[in-house]
């Protein structure tokens, strides 16, 4: 096989096959391997006894495990737990492509924030927040100033503006502005705009000011939590992509490591040669693992632990899936704590069984104690898997070489940034913005 394609893809990560299902729906010959015998590189969803070979030194027998757990194949386990905002970027690429006729979506049925040792309810609409024991009367109806700013805000319209420049004032003087006492701040940095530590308060509104907007209209468009997940777990998005790009005419090879990497005498990328042959191209987009020198640690590593309960969260209402975040400074630490939880009626566990997977980035010589405060919520764990990993980033933009290269997935607990991250690849790699037109038919849906 020597062919030449427009791109080669390396690694079948969620960022890599949204894009070569992107650059084949613009008509490019698109050439996608995989080293790994399937799909979704670092993001895959596993099933349980994947789960043991990868965590545990030496796993329990499957017959013992399923005699517990239930079947293994009813498990599907994300590696790396995030949600969809309903209205977020990563929905808008699904809408945009057409992939969301593959895959089931559910809303996920809540977010709740730690304060003071107990977790309460994010309000996802006003007469939750007129009832919530998160604030007093006085601050609620500070609280209620400062959201009818952000709903009512129009660019061009000063009056809207309460005086405040978003791209000159810093968030902090938004919320001095508008009165706002510190837990109220924590509150919606970090359970609406969904910061994970609070560097955004010395910087300027505007990013702030989008993501409470973009977790408002996220709410608004299902109620109950602004987040989606999908049945059968995130392993089935790169899939959809992927078919995608198939039907596209885009080309697939799993379980084929590249034997080597060809560049021309400028120093830019030529091709792959693998088991099946050589594969020319002009560009690569691949996975920081495929090129590791080509990457640069960011210096912060993420701790995960999955955790296997057979109960629901307590004080959640029995909800079938969640997320708590744990704001830092309630807990003493720089970054916030995340738990995604996930139950069988997303068919990712089995029947009676919930997955809680805790998530932070590590601050100390001792990881595994940082997600103390999580585990204490979630009451008794039957099994848990801990797993760290180091966040890389590209060291160069890709110009020079032609090597675009994705980021690590991040601790945050939706897929905005991974977006950014497809959107930013994209640009380097076309010159051109992402641009994502409504469909036709949706357009006629909503009338």
């Amino acid at each position: 096989m020597d062919e030449s394609y427009d791109v080669i893809v390396l690694g079948t990560g969620l960022t890599e096959c949204i894009l070569s299902g992107l650059l084949s729906v613009d008509g490019k010959k698109v050439l996608h391997i995989d080293k790994q015998d399937h799909y979704g590189g670092e993001s895959a969803s596993v099933a349980l006894s994947q789960l043991y070979q990868k965590f545990k030194q030496n796993p329990i027998p499957k017959d013992q495990m399923e005699a517990k757990f239930g079947r293994d194949r009813d498990w599907s386990v994300d590696l790396i737990p995030k949600f969809l905002m309903a209205d977020g970027g990563l929905t808008k690429i699904l809408v945009h492509t057409d992939v969301t006729r593959y895959i089931d979506f559910k809303q996920v049925a809540g977010s709740y924030v730690y304060n003071k040792g107990k977790i309460y309810k994010v309000p996802s609409n006003e007469m939750e927040a007129i009832s919530s024991p998160l604030m007093g009367i006085f601050e609620k109806r500070r609280m209620k100033r400062f959201m009818e700013w952000i709903s009512e805000y129009q660019e061009d319209d000063v009056k809207t503006h309460q005086g405040l420049d978003l791209d000159k004032n810093t968030m902090d003087e938004v919320y001095y502005k508008f009165g706002l006492g510190t837990s109220t701040k924590d509150f919606i940095g970090h359970s609406m705009a969904l910061w994970t530590n609070d560097d955004y308060l010395q910087e300027p509104a505007r990013p702030t000011f989008e993501r409470i907007l973009l977790y408002v209209q996220s709410v608004a468009r299902y109620g109950k939590s602004p987040y989606l997940y999908p049945l059968y777990g995130l392993g089935e998005l790169p899939q959809g992509f992927a078919r995608l790009s198939a039907i596209y005419g885009g080309t697939y090879m799993l379980n084929t490591p590249v034997e080597k990497v060809l560049y021309d005498d400028d120093g830019k990328f030529q091709g792959v040669v693998t088991k099946e042959g050589t594969a020319k191209a002009p560009l690569v987009i691949a996975d920081p693992t495929y090129f590791p020198e080509k990457c640069k640690s960011t210096g912060q590593k993420v701790i995960r632990a999955i955790c296997i309960l057979n109960h629901p969260v307590p004080n959640t209402s029995n909800a079938d899936s969640l997320q708590i975040i744990i704001p830092q400074s309630q807990v003493g630490r720089k970054n916030d704590i995340y738990v995604a939880v996930m139950s069988d009626s997303h068919n990712v566990a089995s029947k009676g069984f919930y997955l809680a997977i805790v998530s932070t980035i590590i601050e100390t010589d001792t990881p595994h104690v940082e997600l103390e405060p999580a585990f204490k919520l979630l009451g008794p764990i039957e099994e848990r898997f801990m797993g760290i990993a180091e966040i890389f980033e590209p060291k160069e933009s890709g110009s020079t070489d032609n090597v675009f290269l994705s980021r690590s997935y991040d601790s945050s607990s939706h897929f905005e940034s991974m977006t950014d991250d497809v959107k930013d690849i994209y640009f380097r790699v076309t010159g051109h913005p992402l641009v994502l037109k409504k469909r036709p038919q949706e357009e006629e849906e909503e009338e």
